[in-house]
């Protein structure tokens, strides 16, 4: 079967430098270190925003809690979508490491958490320290699940066959 092609006869097509090594891994790509780079920036500016926006009742850390159970949502639903939705490659790839690796990996902060939780103990404030941990541990768990699940009933929603009217 002969290729049709727009190009005048006798001329080279243009086509994309193939990889040198289309086999090595992401992270060494720079186009896809550069992509979650860009994410993380905007994901970090996003947590910082949020975090002088929410009240800390009797600076118990609430910002950070809403922030990282926000994110693990958004990261599981976003993960079984994507993943329900078909390969790894072309613009699944790029909302993966884009939005899940980059924007939500800052968003969400477990250092953060971390810092938190010493606060809190340093403070005498132990059982504080200890209920903040199991919300944010628990809840983490409770809402990246939520969101896979409802990643999963989204593809299934629209994969449904219509029934025949009659």
């Amino acid at each position: 079967m002969k290729e049709s092609s727009t190009a005048p006869p006798g001329a080279k097509a243009q086509t994309a430098p193939p990889d040198r090594n289309p086999h090595r891994p992401l992270h060494l790509h720079g186009r896809f270190v550069l992509l979650v780079a860009a994410g993380g920036i905007l994901g970090a500016l996003s947590r910082y925003g949020f975090g002088m926006a929410l009240p800390a009742p009797n600076a118990w850390p609430l910002p950070t809690l809403l922030i990282n159970l926000s994110g693990a949502l958004a990261l599981g639903w976003l993960l079984e979508a994507l993943a329900r939705s078909g390969p790894d490659a072309g613009l699944r790839r790029i909302a993966r490491l884009g939005i899940g690796s980059g924007f939500l990996g800052a968003f969400t902060t477990y250092s953060t958490l971390a810092l938190d939780s010493v606060h809190l103990f340093g403070a005498g404030r132990g059982m504080d320290a200890m209920w903040y941990l199991a919300a944010s541990l628990l809840g983490g768990v409770a809402a990246t699940t939520l969101g896979i699940w409802l990643g999963a009933l989204r593809h299934r929603s629209n994969h449904r066959t219509p029934k025949a009217r009659t």
